[in-house]
């Protein structure tokens, strides 16, 4: 497979995530970039929101199975520290996301990484591949 703008790194974002460990419509699709796992960066904010939401709809057991995955690429986990802040708040005000999608593109647009999502709110935007 190929990644569409050529960069080596991805980012699959929350919705992507839950996608894949619910067995969704797209879960197949999405598996190709999970499976990247050497190229695979994950947000903090990525833990964060999927392993609720999974938690919330699919129950503890899935969750804990999508946080063993994430322990599986954690010296690629990217926390959020000042800089990233900054930024992802800078990038929130310029292109009007909210503050998780702004965290999660701010974090993919600064390892110059393909984000990977079916989130609209990242439509038309450089570095996106929507699902």
């Amino acid at each position: 497979m190929t990644i569409p703008n050529g960069s080596e790194l991805v980012v699959v974002d929350s919705s992507g995530w839950v996608e894949f460990m619910a067995g969704g419509p797209k879960a197949d699709a999405y598996g190709e970039y999970l499976q990247l796992t050497l190229n695979l960066l994950v947000p903090s904010i990525v833990v964060y929101e999927v392993y609720k939401k999974l938690f919330r709809e699919e129950g503890r057991h899935l969750a804990e199975i999508f946080y063993s995955q994430v322990l599986g690429v954690s010296e690629r986990l990217i926390p959020l520290d000042g800089d990233l802040s900054v930024l992802a708040s800078r990038t929130s005000l310029e292109l009007r996301l909210p503050m998780a999608d702004a965290i999660i593109y701010t974090t993919a647009r600064r390892y110059d990484a393909q984000l990977i999502t079916s989130d609209a709110h990242f439509a038309n935007l450089p570095g996106v591949t929507i699902l």
